[in-house]
Parts: C-alpha cells; structure tokens; sequence
C-alpha cells in the first residue's frame, strides 16, 4: 500500500481509502478525502485517487460529478443524472436500442430496476485526471422484476462496470462504458 501510495505522489496524484474517522489528517493522502461531499444522500468513492495539477477547486467539482452520477446510479432518481450530465450528453459506447444523449443513462437505469428493483451501485474507485473521471462500480441486487420476458426468482446479482467520464464546463459532456455483461446475463439466466 505505501509503495502504492509512493508511485501515485511521484506522478501527481494523491490516493487515498476512504476514510471513517471524523476530522481531517494533514497527510497527502487526506487530500483527496476533503474533496468529498459528504451529504448523506450522496455515494462515496471506496478509494479516490486525484491528479493534484488541476487544482483543488476543480478537482472538487469532478468528484461532485462523480458522485451525483454514481448516486443516479445507486438510486434512479433523475434529480441526479441532471445534475451530472450535460443536455448535450453524448454515449460513446452506446448499446443498440439505447437512446443517444441523457435519455439513454434514464432509459437504462428504468429498464435495470425493472428487473432488478433493489438495485445498488458501489463507487469503488475513482480516478480524476485533467478533465476525465474514471470510476470502477460494483452493481448489486436482486432479480425479482423481468428482462427479456423472463420474470426473476429472486436470484442475486453481482457484477462490475468500468466508467470513463468527460467532463465539460459544469457537467459530463460524454462517457465510454463497459460493463461485465457476461456475468450479468448469466446471473439472470437469460442470453447465451
């Protein structure tokens, strides 16, 4: 971990676990846990490593981002998707049937609780550098609803996602996913 910790200061950054204790360190690696809105509705990164260049304030507003996203993510409340991303959205790894722009992440998250209504999504790891979020989930629930016309028997579901997030001015402007669909499908029992 140290060496770990080492290799991040050396190229810029500062990383860092989330920490469960109340008051600031003056550590480099409680650098990056001040940038965290700690307000209880919002999701919070498990580890959280920050490009120091681009300064405090900015690196504030993309771990903000992350956080509304994630918390779209983790809830469906569309409060938090707009907040996050810009009208002028734009999915560059977009899955067939998928709207394009920020209608698609809503038409996703609506057709995923469906079938999946207790869903979670875990922010395990976020990266922020320059203007890029980079953000390791861990999706969780059951599968009580239906998909693809098979209705669930109460099967857990566990798998990863990868995200990378372009952030504009104020918002994410465009994104690349790739989610462990594999694993997903087979634990719906459903696909090949």
């Amino acid at each position: 971990m140290a060496l770990a910790v080492a290799a991040c200061l050396v190229g810029g950054t500062t990383a860092a676990a989330q920490s469960r204790g109340g008051g600031h360190r003056d550590t480099p690696r409680a650098w990056p846990q001040r940038l965290v809105d700690r307000s209880p509705d919002l999701v919070r990164p498990g580890t959280l490593t920050v490009d120091r260049t681009i300064g405090e304030r900015r690196a504030t507003r993309l771990v903000h981002l992350a956080q509304q996203l994630y918390t779209f993510w983790n809830t469906g409340r569309q409060q938090y998707l707009d907040a996050a991303i810009s009208p002028s959205f734009r999915d560059n790894t977009l899955p067939d049937g998928r709207p394009q722009g920020p209608a698609g992440p809503a038409a996703a998250s609506a057709a995923f609780r469906a079938a999946v209504p207790d869903l979670t999504c875990e922010l395990s790891d976020v990266l922020v550098t320059g203007d890029r979020i980079t953000a390791r989930l861990v999706f969780r629930g059951h599968f009580t609803g239906t998909f693809e016309g098979v209705r669930g028997r109460g099967q857990r579901v566990e798998f990863n996602a990868i995200d990378i997030q372009h952030a504009g001015g104020d918002r994410i402007t465009e994104d690349w996913h790739v989610e462990d669909n594999q694993t997903l499908l087979r634990q719906l029992g459903v696909g090949g």
